[in-house]
């Protein structure tokens, strides 16, 4: 089931600002292909009948995915229900299903109310989530994009055939990539009504979470979204940022070389090494060499410290875009500056890792790594 859910240098590079330029290139091209869906206007199987999809009603903000290992009860809803500051709840089948031989972590939905818990990008398209109640797959657009997978293309889904991928449709959820049919759901297998959304606009996301550990079964995981941690609002200086609360140079020397070290190895969406990355696996892996236990995801990576200018990006320092049309805020490239107005980074399907010039296309900030801030983020 799901779960909750860089240097060949020395110290002194480390310890100098180095002058700095940046390109105001695209780091990957745009899909030529439509961003989210067109209408099907090919005949459905006769075994799958496509129920019109509700139109929008109204958005609500997640704020805790919930899993647990047995389906939720009526009693369990109730319960949740009660807790103070939940406005709203919906259930979903979750489970990792092998999508084009990737482990995709993904969400079995109703399109008819799903869709009011996703970017308002994504749940204002009729097509999309139409397409999924056909019987189609929405996949993120990190998945779609970065790990090969086109738009409208069939793709296998282990032994259960094939499934049309019929929209990039990132549901804001972390680590959820795909997303289909309660219908299509079940002929993957995926276990009934184990995952919950709850929104909670009102409550203080890391309080509800305690409370409703003390409601649901032992064992039930839970993930904070929007955000995972609050954004730290501190900039770093010398004066402000507290002593040894960063990484060391030493530590930055290590990290560096690591990543280095992987120059020429293949993307893999997914990928976590030593042979084969993608952005964030490459990040995990090469602060693990510094003894950094770095979380897994960019939107995560992106809340392990404090931001700092790009000006004033130091080797080590992690830079972030947002390039999601199918939700903007959603953090979705992470790279390893590496100095000099160049960064270091695992690109996309069919590239390697490799050393680049800074692109400002689409930037979402750069952070100075903290390692107990990264140890924190869940």
């Amino acid at each position: 089931m799901v779960a909750l859910v860089a240097v060949l240098t020395t110290d002194v590079l480390l310890l100098t600002q180095p002058d700095v330029s940046f390109e105001a290139e695209s780091l990957r091209a745009t899909p030529k292909q439509s961003l989210l869906a067109e209408q099907r206007s090919e005949p459905q199987p006769p075994a799958q009948t496509a129920q019109p999809v509700a139109p929008l009603d109204k958005l609500y903000k997640p704020h805790l995915f919930v899993l647990t290992s047995k389906p939720f009860t009526d009693e369990l809803l109730r319960k949740v229900a009660k807790v103070s500051g939940v406005q709203a709840l919906e259930l979903a089948d979750a489970a990792s299903v092998t999508l084009d031989g990737k482990r995709v972590q993904t969400l079995a939905v109703d399109p008819s109310t799903f869709r009011s818990y996703t970017p308002k990008v994504t749940a204002s398209s009729d097509a999309l989530w139409q397409n999924v109640a056909a019987g189609d797959v929405a996949v993120s657009f990190v998945l779609g994009n970065d790990g090969g997978l086109p738009l409208h293309s069939r793709v296998s889904v282990g032994s259960a055939g094939q499934l049309r991928i019929g929209a990039y449709a990132t549901t804001g959820f972390g680590a959820v990539d795909a997303v289909v049919s309660k219908e299509t759901g079940r002929t993957l297998g995926m276990p009934r009504d184990n995952a919950l959304i709850v929104s909670a606009p009102k409550a203080d996301s890391s309080e509800l979470r305690k409370k409703l550990q003390r409601v649901l079964p032992k064992g039930t995981q839970m993930a904070l979204v929007n955000p995972v941690l609050p954004q730290p609002q501190q900039k770093v200086t010398q004066n402000n940022w507290p002593a040894g609360s960063l990484m060391t140079g030493e530590q930055l020397t290590v990290a560096l070389k690591a990543a280095a070290s992987k120059l020429g190895r293949p993307y893999v969406w997914g990928a976590e090494g030593p042979d084969s990355f993608d952005c964030s696996g490459l990040v995990q892996w090469a602060y693990a060499q510094a003894g950094v236990r770095m979380p897994r995801v960019t939107h995560q990576q992106w809340v392990t410290g404090p931001q700092v200018p790009l000006a004033q990006a130091q080797p080590g320092d992690l830079i972030f875009w947002r390039h999601d049309p199918t939700n903007p805020d959603y953090i979705s490239h992470v790279a390893i500056y590496w100095g000099d107005g160049k960064m270091l980074h695992a690109p996309r399907t069919g590239d390697v890792v490799k050393i680049s010039p800074v692109s400002t296309r689409n930037l979402a900030g750069v952070v100075r790594i903290s390692p107990a801030a990264a140890a924190k983020v869940r």
